[in-house]
C-alpha cells in the first residue's frame, strides 16, 4: 500500500500529538477550564477498506468539521464526533446551561471553530516539524449518518488513501472520543514518507 512503516507511524503519533496539545491549550482559553487532546494511535489504510468499525460508527448520526489542506502534503481533513457528543462540547464551549435544543443553534458555529482549532494545530505541528508549509480553505461543518460518512470517504478515487487518528478529549472532567481522518492522493502519501525520512534521518 505504502512504504509507511511503524516507526513513521510512531512519528506522526507524536507530531500529532504536539498539535493536539497546541489545540488543548487554545481550547483551555475558550472554555476556561483545562483541556485534555491526545492522538494514541495512527493508522493509514486503501479507502475501498474503511468501514464502521475503523471510525467507531455506530448507527447514529455525526457531527463532521471538514477542511482542505494543500502544499507538497495535500490533504481533505475530517473531524468526526457523534452529534451528541459534539452538542456537549458545544456546551463546554459556550459555557451557558442552555437545553441541547437551544444549543443546537449554536452548533455550526461553534464546531467550525473547535475544527479550525484542532485541524490547524495538527497539521501546523507537522508543517513546522516537518519543515513545508501549507495552505488552509475555511472550515465546514455537517451533520450525518454513519453511511453517508462512509460513502463521502470513499467516494473520491483521486484520494485513494486514508490516514486515521483517534482522538481522545476531555474538557471539565467530561471525556469525548473522536477522529481525525485525512484523505490522501498517492503523491501526497509518497511525499509525506519523503518528509518523515528527512526528519527521522535529521534526529538519528
Amino acid at each position: 500500500m505504502s512504504d509507511l512503516s511503524e516507526l513513521h507511524l510512531d512519528a506522526l503519533a507524536e507530531i500529532f500529538s504536539i498539535g493536539a496539545g497546541r489545540a488543548a491549550l487554545s481550547l483551555s482559553e475558550i472554555v476556561g477550564d483545562e483541556v485534555h487532546i491526545s492522538v494514541p494511535s495512527v493508522q493509514v489504510i486503501n479507502s475501498e477498506d474503511i468501514n464502521a468499525t475503523t471510525l467507531s460508527l455506530n448507527s447514529g448520526r455525526f457531527g463532521a468539521v471538514s477542511q482542505y489542506f494543500s502544499g507538497p502534503f495535500n490533504a481533505e481533513a475530517v473531524l468526526l464526533f457523534t452529534e451528541e457528543q459534539a452538542l456537549k462540547i458545544v456546551s463546554d464551549m459556550m459555557g451557558s446551561q442552555m437545553s441541547l435544543e437551544e444549543l443546537a443553534e449554536f452548533e455550526h458555529e461553534a464546531m467550525c471553530e473547535l475544527g479550525n482549532i484542532i485541524l490547524n494545530a495538527c497539521l501546523s505541528a507537522m508543517a513546522d516539524i516537518l519543515h513545508f508549509t501549507l495552505e488552509s480553505s475555511l472550515p465546514n461543518y455537517r451533520v450525518a449518518s454513519a453511511d453517508e460518512i462512509l460513502h463521502r470517504l470513499k467516494e473520491n478515487s483521486n484520494q485513494p488513501y486514508v490516514m486515521v487518528l483517534h482522538i481522545d478529549l476531555a474538557i471539565e472532567k467530561r471525556h469525548t472520543t473522536g477522529n481525525l481522518v485525512f484523505l490522501l492522493s498517492s503523491t501526497s502519501l509518497t511525499n509525506l514518507v519523503i518528509h518523515i525520512n528527512q526528519f527521522l534521518g535529521s534526529i538519528s
